[in-house]
């Protein structure tokens, strides 16, 4: 349920926020009045062979009732990163959520060969889409521990479990659910939670070529499955606002799932309906 105002004076980071499921998570906390931290590689519109900037979400952040802040973040220079915490600490004082977005994708990824015609330079999806992650937690929790409250939101997905693509995208979030899941063992004395978050498939940008471009996708896609990259925010929006969000930590969670605990939509009006049955069930339950 969008209740305009509950996240006000609430400050977020949000990274890979230029375009796709991170812009989405930006507007939604937007609609809600959090101050969001908008980080990403692309500042210079055209540049990217799809659209989005930091800044642009920055702007329709501000546009939709939040504070938007643009910072460029390579989220594999750890150097980048340090910085932007420390950015946050200086101007907020505060923060009170990480949504931990940002993964690099190869263009390869959906190819379908073996894993072994495939460049080993798509470990970077572990490089950045896990090991960022770690960095951008550590960072985090430095700042949530001593202020005794928080909540690292990670974003995975029914791959962790289930066959999707790609092997290394497969192994990374099966190790994000993981990663959250042992955060949470570690954070949950200080009152900050952790937890990881499962997408069912998502209308990004780059979602929306690959199905024009990937043999098969289409035909295997049920649209009413589908989700505008809003509702994972609206989701996020609402675990940020509940005060019993500690109750949840550790967990992996299907998005849809806990829409319909919160009474979140899509921004149609539409319910998402659950993978669980079709494509596996999480492994990790709160802590």
């Amino acid at each position: 349920m969008i209740v305009p105002g509950a996240l006000t004076g609430k400050v977020a980071v949000v990274t890979g926020a230029s375009r796709g499921i991170g812009r989405g998570v930006a507007l939604a906390l937007a609609d809600q009045g959090a101050t969001v931290y908008v980080t990403g590689r692309t500042v210079t519109p055209g540049v990217a062979p799809l659209p989005g900037t930091v800044g642009e979400t920055a702007a329709e952040v501000d546009r939709r009732g939040g504070k938007g802040l643009a910072v460029q973040v390579d989220h594999a220079d750890d150097a980048q990163v340090a910085a932007l915490f420390k950015q946050v600490q200086r101007e907020q004082g505060r923060l009170d959520l990480l949504v931990n977005n940002a993964i690099a994708l190869p263009a390869s990824m959906t190819d379908r060969v073996g894993f072994w015609e495939k460049p080993l330079a798509n470990w970077e999806m572990i490089d950045v889409g896990l090991r960022s992650n770690f960095t951008a937690a550590w960072h985090a929790a430095q700042i949530m521990v001593p202020q005794g409250t928080g909540l690292i939101v990670a974003l995975s997905g029914y791959v962790g479990v289930t066959y999707t693509y790609d092997v290394i995208f497969g192994t990374c979030k099966a190790a994000t659910d993981r990663m959250a899941r042992d955060m949470a063992i570690e954070l949950k004395a200080h009152n900050v939670a952790s937890l990881s978050l499962w997408q069912g498939f998502t209308y990004t940008e780059r979602a929306q070529e690959n199905l024009k471009t990937v043999p098969g996708m289409a035909s295997q896609l049920n649209s009413a499955v589908g989700s505008s990259v809003e509702f994972p925010g609206r989701v996020i929006a609402a675990l940020a606002a509940d005060p019993d969000i500690i109750k949840r930590t550790g967990g992996t969670f299907i998005n849809a799932e806990l829409a319909q605990d919160y009474d979140v939509t899509d921004i149609d009006g539409r319910t998402i309906p659950s993978l669980r049955a079709e494509r596996g069930a999480p492994i990790w339950t709160p802590v």
